[in-house]
């Protein structure tokens, strides 16, 4: 039982005290500092074990400039954060590795452009070290107001959006995916391959879209159809792929979302697959593959590794800082590069 269940809380000076060392070598140790040799730091270790001591938030960030905070921005209404599993992926792996640098993640989405101005407020008003923010649209205004709040930031994904801001990025390679998706499907002979793309304003989809053309320059634009990355709007989709293009027998969709939305209604219509169409998504998520028959061939993103990558990138911004202030890697240092993941493709019995 440590000392501090029986009496009062444990204070910087009883952790001296009980080491041997000084008042100012204990703050150093505790608060992540340099220049203590490591028998010193075990010392003190030992100490802070033994008494049960806990730092003081507030004086912590005294001597760290930090708050042990991150921000998560997700640029997204409430219901497609809880909808779509990508976000529960990469939320997912940015708690881990913040976990794993002590640091708390503060959730902030926005419901639409009235959020804009409080989500700035809060950034700037000190309460968090960075920020992650992810599906930016292009013209989305929040890149902009996180830029003037001027915290270290990292975005998920390439966003035209922050095109005038000096945030580095983690994405996949969207447009390679996609060609990688679109050449298997040609591979099969398949000869009238449709797609079913995501939304115009977000550059991921833009750049899968981009990636199908790179393959097939000279497709059939009635092959194209819109959707929005969810499932009904797949369903939609290939409904009117059918009825505009009956003869297609290759469907590459912009995610595994809508790829799933597509299955559901070539079942629907009697369509075999991959007999009669041939279907490929992109994402690779676990709990949609599963539920897809028949099983989907997809494009593989490491979403969750994506989302530690995020993390580690914003750490290194604010070590190169030395503080939680300036988005632009002012102060000396330089903006770091941004990170681009390779995709793979995944073939199951969709294609």
């Amino acid at each position: 039982m440590s000392e501090s269940s029986t009496g009062s809380r444990p204070t910087l000076e009883a952790v001296a005290a009980r080491a041997g060392v000084s008042r100012a070598t204990v703050s150093r140790v505790v608060n992540g500092g340099a220049g203590v040799r490591a028998p010193l730091v075990e010392k003190v270790r030992q100490a802070v074990e033994e008494l049960g001591y806990v730092p003081n938030q507030a004086a912590r960030t005294l001597v760290t400039r930090r708050n042990g905070a991150v921000a998560v921005i997700i640029a997204e209404p409430e219901f497609r954060i809880f909808s779509d599993p990508f976000f529960e992926q990469q939320v997912r792996g940015i708690s881990r590795e913040l976990a794993a640098h002590d640091s708390q993640l503060v959730l902030l989405w926005v419901e639409g452009p009235e959020d804009h101005e409080r989500i700035a407020r809060y950034l700037g008003g000190g309460h968090v070290d960075g920020a992650l923010a992810f599906s930016l649209h292009n013209d989305d205004e929040l890149a902009a107001l996180i830029g003037r709040a001027r915290i270290p930031t990292v975005f998920g994904g390439r966003s035209a959006a922050g095109r005038d801001v000096a945030v580095p990025y983690v994405d996949c390679d969207n447009r390679g995916g996609a060609r990688a998706a679109v050449r298997h499907l040609v591979s099969l002979g398949r000869r009238r391959i449709a797609h079913i793309a995501g939304p115009r304003d977000l550059m991921a989809a833009l750049d899968r879209l981009d990636g199908y053309h790179d393959v097939l320059a000279d497709a059939d634009p009635a092959l194209v159809v819109q959707g929005d990355f969810t499932a009904a709007s797949g369903a939609r989709a290939m409904g009117e792929l059918l009825d505009r293009c009956p003869d297609v027998d290759g469907v590459f969709a912009s995610n595994d979302l809508m790829a799933s939305g597509a299955l559901r209604t070539l079942r629907e219509r009697g369509v075999r697959v991959p007999e009669d169409v041939a279907v490929v998504g992109f994402d690779d998520m676990p709990s949609v593959v599963r539920a897809c028959e028949p099983a989907l061939t997809t494009v593989h993103q490491d979403i969750e590794g994506m989302g530690r990558l995020m993390v580690k990138l914003l750490m290194r911004v604010l070590d190169e800082t030395g503080e939680g202030t300036d988005a632009d890697g002012t102060d000396g240092a330089t903006t770091p590069e941004s990170i681009v993941t390779p995709t793979a493709l995944v073939r199951r019995a969709s294609a």
